[in-house]
């Protein structure tokens, strides 16, 4: 801001005479010689000062947690703190299915009391009935992401790890999407898990922090649920996924299969969300699958990918790329805010 322009007045020697009228005439128009009207500073003629203007309030940033609290269990215990567990019935879905949660280091820490954090849900292949295997060593992404935030790497996420069926049949897999006649276990991952999340932790207002990312099926839901649902995910990274839903349940419902399409949906160019999406590079068929569905990917969304040198579609190759995950999702997903 520039400085404003210092003025002095000079006063001229009034006579006794020539002062009384001045200071009269200036009573009668109801102002002083201050140099600023009344009413900025100055007490009005009932000798009461007005009120000031309000001050313009800065928007919270942060959600604090709406209730009701769910009922949590610690499964297991890590070198970086719990991973907790419940049992979620959605009230949109109706689907019942366990979700594991770990908390960073940091939310419990006191200097971060009002601070909202970014959210990443992680999504196991296979068909992940009662079981997530981002919960235990074989993906221990909870200690990747805690040192990668000690090296300013990475945001310290709240790191949600839900169920992707209800049982182990393949015949039955529901792909993270409303099948007709089927459980609405798409309600449950898009609409009843973020509610349960903001019903029971300080999180980002909005979409910026949320983010997805799975392994292999768990990748096909990441992508799917990003690119329907961008009102609610920023995000998303598909490690070494299929596009093209392929569940025996669709039969007799391709118009609905194809509303699930993975491919259809990157194609349409309707949602805005950054995408991730990686193969291993010796795998010559996941490389072709991943490659020409990066290629249809349209604006507005955005997508980079990543081939992982000598990568097999194993679980110990996705361990690998973790600490690249974190660090991507890091710089698309807003981080911590505090008030």
């Amino acid at each position: 801001m520039q400085p404003q322009p210092f003025v002095t007045r000079t006063r001229a020697v009034l006579s006794a005479v020539a002062a009384l009228g001045l200071a009269a005439a200036l009573a009668a128009c109801g102002s002083t010689d201050t140099g600023k009207p009344v009413g900025d500073g100055a007490k009005t003629a009932g000798g009461t000062a007005p009120a000031a203007p309000p001050s313009p309030t800065k928007p919270s940033k942060v959600l604090k947690p709406t209730g009701p609290a769910a009922e949590f269990k610690t499964v297991a215990q890590t070198g970086v703190g719990p991973i907790q567990v419940t049992t979620l019935t959605g009230a949109k879905s109706g689907v019942t299915g366990k979700v594991w949660v770990w908390l960073p280091p940091e939310y419990h820490d006191p200097k971060y009391a009002n601070t909202g954090f970014p959210v990443l849900t992680l999504y196991a292949g296979g068909q992940s009935a009662g079981y997530n295997t981002w919960t235990d060593n074989q993906l221990p992404i909870q200690a990747a992401d805690v040192e990668l935030t000690k090296a300013g790497k990475a945001h310290p996420f709240i790191m949600v790890m839900p169920v992707q069926n209800l049982n182990s049949s393949e015949a039955t897999a529901m792909e993270c999407a409303d099948i007709p006649g089927q459980p609405k276990i798409g309600t449950w991952m898009a609409e009843d898990i973020p509610d349960f999340v903001r019903a029971n932790f300080r999180t980002v207002k909005g979409r910026d922090g949320w983010a997805v990312m799975g392994a292999s099926t768990g990748a096909f839901c990441s992508a799917k649920l990003a690119l329907q649902h961008p009102d609610v995910f920023k995000a998303a990274v598909p490690i070494d996924g299929y596009f093209n839903p392929d569940s025996p349940l669709w039969k007799g419902h391709e118009q609905e299969r194809l509303a699930n399409s993975p491919d259809q949906l990157a194609a349409a160019g309707t949602a805005d969300v950054r995408i991730l999406a990686t193969a291993g590079e010796a795998n010559a068929g996941e490389v072709k699958v991943v490659k020409a569905w990066v290629a249809k990917v349209k604006a507005p969304a955005t997508v980079e990918y990543y081939e992982q040198p000598g990568g097999k579609h194993l679980t110990s190759d996705f361990k690998k790329m973790i600490p690249n995950t974190l660090e991507w999702l890091s710089k698309n997903v807003a981080g911590p805010e505090g008030d």
